[in-house]
């Protein structure tokens, strides 16, 4: 498996990094998070023109890869994403174009809608009380899922009643595309968010700029033209959807870890006690080292399961699933003696180290928490014997 980079996707990394410093630097960051609106739509627009939402879209509706591995190049700018902090629906709407990759020519309009920015597309997929449940799903045993949104048949579409939460940029999202159990397993509908029926609450998170909510369903109505997957393609459009989610937030908990790693070797050389630079004292010297290791193991879990998914699909349930238990596990631990080694400044607010903390903390719960992923790899490993 060759995780180097191409001279392509190494001026892919640095042209998404540039943008990144000059658009949204962290003082922007911390002032989308006080206004409450989490990110511009015409920042989007212009992120997306970079390629972000291209990856997994065909050529004919405005995407294209740089080299034909999209989850590899997607994680690049999601590492970015997480260097700066840095706000917008990039996990989420890639999740949704993932889903939507093989729902067939009348999505095409949508599809590239949400490539180009103009349409906010969001997954529903969490149910309220219940963490990433969906993975029983994917079994195709629908009725072990903790569905809780249903879709009852209504003529030739359906009618949507339940509640979705940690529903990402729920609150400025045109489109939902929603998971639910149907009469016959599960099915994936789009939902305009202006639908009758259709309720949004925004809900608090741990990063400053990145939102979610609720979404409650009360007998909405989807027309056919809306399904987008019943039954076993529900399954594996949810399985492609899961393992972008999840390799894309691993990507960025790494590159929020890296940021907050920088900002503390800077501190330790520069910081001076009893005449010399805390970085010369052999005790920190070796807690340094420690979250070094574990932070390149973390970057090269992260880029083995995006080169999984792009590569040897097969292998990629038990790659995702180790990447996003390791990184979840390791990126908080090596964020939080960050902020240790740092002493009193790093419990500040003024001091940025906690919106790298914040981002780290979010992905950690997101799309699945190193605890969820374990059960997913023994299950794997129970079904392979």
């Amino acid at each position: 498996m060759n995780l180097d980079l191409t001279a392509d996707q190494r001026l892919f990394q640095q042209t998404t990094r540039e943008f990144l410093a000059g658009t949204v630097p962290v003082a922007t960051v911390r002032a989308l998070g006080e206004s409450g609106t989490g990110f511009e739509a015409d920042w989007w627009r212009s992120a997306t023109e970079l390629g972000w939402t291209a990856m997994l879209v065909a050529e004919e509706h405005g995407g294209g890869t740089i080299s034909g591995r999209p989850l590899t190049e997607l994680a690049l700018v999601a590492t970015e994403l997480g260097r700066a902090c840095a706000p917008g629906p990039f996990v989420t709407t890639n999740a949704v174009l993932a889903g939507l990759a093989d729902a067939g020519e009348g999505f095409g309009a949508t599809v590239a809608e949400i490539a180009a920015g103009t349409r906010i597309a969001s997954w529903a997929i969490y149910e309220p009380g219940h963490g990433m449940d969906v993975i029983a799903a994917l079994t195709d045993e629908p009725a072990a899922a903790a569905d809780t949104v249903t879709a009852v048949a209504d003529g030739t579409g359906y009618r949507l009643t339940g509640a979705k939460d940690r529903v990402e940029s729920g609150d400025r999202a045109d489109t939902f595309l929603v998971t639910a159990r149907g009469p016959e397993g599960p099915v994936q509908v789009l939902v305009p968010a202006d639908a009758p029926g259709v309720s949004i609450t925004p809900t608090w998170t741990l990063d400053l700029v990145r939102r979610t909510a609720r979404v409650d369903f009360d007998a909405v109505a989807v027309p056919a033209e809306a399904v987008t997957h019943t039954g076993a393609a529900a399954v594996a459009a949810v399985r492609a959807q899961l393992h972008t989610a999840a390799v894309l937030t691993a990507a960025e908990m790494v590159g929020a870890t890296d940021k907050a790693l920088d900002a503390t070797l800077g501190w330790l050389n520069d910081r001076f006690t009893f005449g010399r630079p805390l970085a010369s004292y052999q005790a920190l010297k070796h807690r340094m080292a420690d979250n070094k290791t574990w932070l390149e193991a973390c970057r090269a879990t992260a880029a083995a399961a995006a080169a999984a998914c792009d590569d040897d699909p097969a292998s990629a349930d038990e790659a995702v699933s180790v990447a996003k238990s390791y990184v979840g596990a390791k990126a908080p631990v090596i964020g939080q003696d960050c902020v240790q080694l740092h002493g009193g400044i790093g419990v500040t607010w003024e001091h940025d180290l906690h919106l790298y903390l914040r981002r780290i903390g979010l992905g950690r719960a997101l799309y699945g928490t190193p605890e969820e992923h374990r059960r997913r790899i023994t299950e794997l490993l129970v079904a392979a014997a």
